[in-house]
């Protein structure tokens, strides 16, 4: 064992990429085993390694994790990004909460039919601009420093960013009216950890194309 975290999935964004981005923001070193057949997901489904015959499924401190939302936040509790009181700890929960109901949004784009596309690009921008970035905006107008919560970087910030940038690949100019969401995106892409990850090369993954999804199809379904 290299005593780096293991991350199953497949070699793509999907549910793993915001465990990817917390453990880059975190400096911490990890390694990826990709599921590429429907025979490599029924094998730990198989071995008893997927608790709820799911993945992603992340082996760490001796645990096979599964969960995003549990192994996210362990993550971020690991390696404190996660606030310094249940206050701080509560509001960072709110943020990413909001932050990841858009990013479902935003993943499930290349898997809608052609017929609903359209629509369904409409509603990512409604939402994004009417709903979720003028929230964060007024935070970061009320609490008058460089993160979201308290006054350090925590995984509300590394999210955030994360979201922003799928939306700008989805729309170029969607941050056009949030001035400080713009200079927030600045901001925390210039944090060493994260100016890495952002680098080619990295274990960050591009936006997966509709050319992607039979291939996806053939493990999941």
């Amino acid at each position: 064992m290299s005593g780096k975290p293991k991350l199953h999935y497949f070699n793509g964004r999907g549910r793993m990429e915001s465990i990817r981005w917390l453990l880059a923001a975190a400096g911490v070193e990890f390694e990826e085993c990709f599921l590429e057949t429907k025979d490599d997901l029924a094998k730990l489904q198989k071995d008893g390694s997927l608790l709820f015959q799911q993945v992603p499924m992340v082996e760490i401190d001796g645990m096979k994790m599964v969960q995003t939302r549990a192994i996210g936040n362990y993550i971020a509790m690991k390696y404190n990004l996660y606030g310094k009181d249940l206050k701080e700890r509560a509001l960072i929960d709110m943020y990413v909460e909001a932050v990841i109901d858009l990013n479902e949004l935003l993943m499930t784009h290349a898997f809608q039919p052609a017929d609903k596309k359209e629509q369904h690009f409409a509603t990512i921008v409604d939402k994004a601009t009417n709903r979720y970035f003028p929230v964060y905006e007024k935070v970061l107008k009320d609490h008058g420093q460089d993160f979201l919560v308290g006054n350090r970087f925590s995984r509300a910030d590394v999210q955030l960013l994360e979201t922003l940038l799928m939306a700008e690949e989805c729309k170029p100019d969607i941050l056009a009216k949030f001035p400080l969401l713009q200079s927030f995106k600045a901001r925390i892409s210039n944090i060493p950890t994260i100016k890495k990850f952002l680098q080619p090369g990295s274990q960050r993954k591009p936006p997966l194309q509709e050319k992607d999804v039979p291939k996806l199809m053939k493990i999941f379904h």
